[in-house]
């Protein structure tokens, strides 16, 4: 397990050292920083300490040459993803998509998850909207499923272009697949040049805190931010389609949070669940939970006047309606659903 947490965390750390991360309007992680290898061998060495109680002077040599092994090989395959041809500037490829993501999802979709997927007359066949959704389950998993099932069994075939987090933008082939996914990096100016172009894009108000809460707080919304999502929908006069997904919060129940370890690397969290780190890479395999993703009818923002998205009031209230929304509609479908598992 000591090797395991000092190798993942130093396969990120060669990924991020690929090329310089943009500038963020927050403490960069380390996944970004400048570290050197030993700063980052000590540092990966003391968290793996925090977590087990124990230390191995001889697990930092090992963790090195696995870590520029595993590097490589991170690096080998970003290489091999292939440069199709983008269909706009954000490096949106729907071939690449078709061909080599959704396949993986669609195991997970399908097969691990068993997911249900309804409303989806709710969301249109063409045209700009904004899909709003619930965010949890530690890995965001969700967003996957969400692209996954409009992708699969929208009568149109609609592909989600998901608005992510910057820490996602930090790590050079996770970037690069989730460019070619069709995720952009959240901004209300990407957010708007999507919505004029007549994309369909989703957006989760939660953000980490979402992902990352307990397992104890599962299927209760955190807040909507600052209701950014309210004031685009108003701006670019689309609709907003409130969407609520349970399934996610039984993947890996998070129990505990090492925040000691989360803060030294600078990250949102580091999870404590039943299966990891105890387990190494077998606790990184999420729990096939049973999934239920439901549309709700869309929340319409005609009746907004110009200027109103710089209203607090106006945007604190749809935001508010969309959240209600989705909070009534996750406590629906969880007394439906019964257990997760089974």
């Amino acid at each position: 397990m000591r090797q395991f947490t000092t190798v993942a965390g130093g396969i990120l750390r060669d990924a991020a050292g690929e090329r310089p991360a943009r500038p963020v309007h927050r403490a960069r992680s380390w996944l970004a920083s400048g570290y050197g290898v030993g700063n980052q061998a000590a540092a990966l060495a003391l968290g793996t300490q925090m977590i087990t109680g124990t230390h191995s002077p001889g697990s930092t040599t090992t963790a090195a040459g696995l870590r520029d092994l595993v590097g490589s090989a991170l690096r080998a395959a970003e290489s091999h993803i292939g440069d199709g041809e983008p269909v706009d500037e954000f490096g949106f490829e729907p071939e690449f998509t078709a061909r080599v993501l959704m396949p993986a999802a669609r195991f997970f979709y399908q097969r691990w998850f068993r997911v249900q997927i309804r409303g989806l007359e709710h969301v249109p066949a063409e045209g700009p909207a904004l899909v709003v959704a619930n965010h949890s389950g530690t890995v965001p998993m969700d967003a996957v499923m969400l692209q996954a099932g409009l992708h699969d069994e929208h009568p149109a075939g609609r592909n989600l272009r998901v608005l992510g987090a910057d820490l996602v933008y930090e790590i050079p082939l996770l970037s690069a697949l989730a460019r070619k996914s069709g995720a952009i990096r959240a901004a209300p100016a990407n957010a708007d040049a999507l919505l004029r172009a007549g994309e369909l894009v989703g957006v989760f108000p939660e953000g980490f805190k979402g992902i990352g809460k307990p397992f104890a707080d599962r299927y209760q919304l955190r807040r909507f931010g600052r209701g950014g999502f309210a004031a685009t929908a108003i701006r670019a006069n689309v609709p907003l389609i409130p969407c609520a997904i349970i399934g996610a919060e039984e993947i890996y129940p998070m129990l505990g949070n090492a925040k000691k370890l989360a803060d030294l690397l600078r990250l949102p969290y580091f999870p404590i669940t039943p299966l990891f780190p105890w387990l190494g890479p077998v606790g990184m395999v999420p729990l096939p939970s049973r999934w239920i993703i439901e549309f709700c009818p869309p929340v319409r923002t005609n009746g907004y006047r110009p200027g109103d998205e710089t209203d607090p009031a106006a945007v604190a209230d749809l935001s508010g309606r969309v959240r209600g929304t989705i909070q009534r509609k996750l406590d629906d479908l969880l007394a439906e659903r019964g257990p997760a598992f089974g």
